[in-house]
């Protein structure tokens, strides 16, 4: 199973996060995401055996624990790239500063400490809390995206924040297929 713990966005920011895509949609090299699926992860797991699903349920309702995080708004806003704008391999919508990027930091620096603890390798960089909105297959349209991102701070819009999730991503020709093994509540 190849699996991430992550806070779903609400269908309703669907629209709005295509309207922002749309923007973007003439990037040569630019494969965007279905907006649809989009969330926020909070920690990658990758390729984990199913029998580890239990251990994982209960280290990620330790962290809601620990990290003392009740339900939440956030708001989605601005524009980012991953790992700079010289060379982008990730563009991204981000989590507003003092709407919900505190609370997804708790959240995420608890399920670090447990999800670590149980083997899972360490993030080799800071979190940043955003939504994935495309990714750069090659750099045709990268002057494009540079523009944009420059001169652009689309809100997307605010969802509530009262879970979080363990993920399976099966990966297909049509892109990722998503199904959420469990929710923990905040």
């Amino acid at each position: 199973m190849r699996l991430f713990v992550s806070v779903d966005l609400l269908s309703t920011l669907a629209e709005p996060l295509e309207a922002v895509q749309d923007e973007l949609s003439d990037a040569d090299g630019l494969r965007l995401t279905d907006p649809t699926q989009a969330h926020v992860t909070l920690k990658f797991l990758g390729d984990t055996d199913s029998d580890r699903v239990a251990e994982i349920e209960t280290a990620i309702e330790t962290a809601v624990d620990e990290a003392g995080v009740g339900p939440f708004n956030c708001t989605i806003e601005g524009l980012g790239v991953f790992p700079s704008l010289d060379y982008i391999s990730v563009v991204w919508a981000g989590v507003r500063e003092g709407s919900g990027a505190a609370e997804l930091t708790r959240l995420q620096d608890a399920l670090e400490t447990e999800l670590t603890a149980l083997g899972f390798e360490a993030e080799s960089h800071d979190f940043t809390p955003h939504v994935t909105l495309g990714r750069m297959d090659n750099a045709r349209g990268k002057s494009l995206v540079q523009e944009i991102v420059r001169e652009r701070e689309p809100t997307v819009g605010t969802f509530r924040v009262d879970s979080a999730r363990l993920t399976e991503s099966t990966l297909t020709d049509e892109g990722p297929q998503y199904e959420t093994v469990c929710e923990v509540d905040l």
